[in-house]
């Protein structure tokens, strides 16, 4: 096995620090890639922290990962050595079932995260993108198209897919309004990618601090949630809405800025449960309704049509000493628009 190096959380309430471990050896359908970059996403914290109450120690976070190839096991077919290559949010799926679901992998049972989760042999734990390597399974590897950064790509590992997916599965485009809850790490994602779909794209955002910014992206409109006249002034003017946000905000109200058989997506997760009151939807006959990332083939859709568009993430890159303080700054909202560790600094 070859050893790696990264970041670990080793408790929830303790900081992240270095951790050398055991890489698994590649197989002859694996793919080995040197880790050049690292996004930071909300997920890796609340996972870090247990705030879902699923995190098994040691945790190596990171599944917003950008990297070159190193290596490839003699039945790959899709990479060679110094293909820019991309690891989002799982790195097996279906393992229980008798076929592999190529368009809903990510609802299926025996979903492998890229961390915190066990490989298919039942026993090796998974570690993420904090780290100087990974070995990951061909089907899984997604490529990087080449007029993009590796750097600014990492968030659309786990960001723009995100917000890539129900913007397309509830058919955002020329003629829809649709507003975008939160103008963060994954709301700034979704004005991007919505405005070049050809939506009439509006950021809802507690505060105007971030409107230029916004507006800059591709938005049309920008509103403060903070300013209650914003609720009377856009009732029933949406046909989609999708909420980026984990802050525990009244669904009920934004539920109101749909029109009639309109729909709100709740991509972000709050740590605890909101309530929806029954006349919050039925008399607009509105749908309240969740989604999770993507399907690898969705995930590389997306690669394609951020590479056709020359979409990428807004960044701040880091020094992987400083990820601690990241993760403060990422609760306080203190970053646009999105932490990316430079896994070089490792070997400082």
């Amino acid at each position: 096995m070859a050893i790696a190096r990264g970041y670990a959380a080793t408790d929830a309430s303790k900081p992240l620090t270095p951790f050398t471990f055991e890489r698994r050896e590649p197989n002859d359908d694996d793919v080995v890639i040197d880790i050049k970059f690292a996004g930071i996403c909300h997920s890796d914290i609340h996972t870090v922290r247990n705030e879902w109450k699923n995190a098994v120690y040691p945790i190596v976070p990171g599944h917003e990962i950008a990297g070159i190839v190193t290596a490839v096991g003699s039945k790959v077919t899709k990479f060679k050595v110094g293909d820019h290559v991309g690891v989002g949010c799982f790195v097996d799926s279906c393992v229980g079932c008798a076929a592999r679901d190529l368009d809903n992998e990510q609802y299926m049972p025996g979903l492998v995260q890229t961390y915190n989760s066990v490989e298919a042999d039942g026993k090796t734990a998974t570690q993420g993108g904090y780290s100087d390597h990974i070995v990951v399974k061909e089907g899984y590897v997604l490529s990087i198209p080449d007029n993009l950064p590796l750097d600014a790509s990492a968030p659309l590992l786990c960001a723009g897919i995100t917000l890539y997916s129900p913007l397309k599965h509830w058919g955002a485009g020329p003629g829809k309004k649709v507003a975008i809850v939160g103008m963060g790490g994954l709301g700034h994602m979704g004005v991007k990618i919505g405005s070049a779909m050809g939506a009439d794209i509006t950021v809802l955002s507690q505060s105007l601090s971030k409107k230029e910014d916004g507006l800059k992206l591709g938005a049309k409109e920008y509103y403060a949630t903070s300013d209650a006249s914003t609720f009377e002034k856009l009732a029933g003017t949406f046909d989609l809405i999708i909420c980026t946000v984990s802050a525990e905000i009244d669904w009920n109200a934004y539920l109101g800025l749909l029109k009639v058989n309109g729909t709100m997506v709740v991509v972000g997760a709050p740590e605890n449960a909101i309530p929806v009151h029954a006349f919050s939807l039925i008399p607009g006959r509105r749908s309240l309704a969740g989604s999770m990332i993507g399907s690898i083939k969705e995930t590389q859709e997306m690669l394609d049509f951020c590479g056709k568009h020359n979409i990428v993430s807004e960044i701040e890159k880091i020094n992987i000493q400083d990820v601690n303080e990241a993760y403060e700054r990422v609760l306080r909202s203190d970053v646009r628009y999105r932490f990316v560790i430079d896994i070089a600094s490792l070997a400082a």
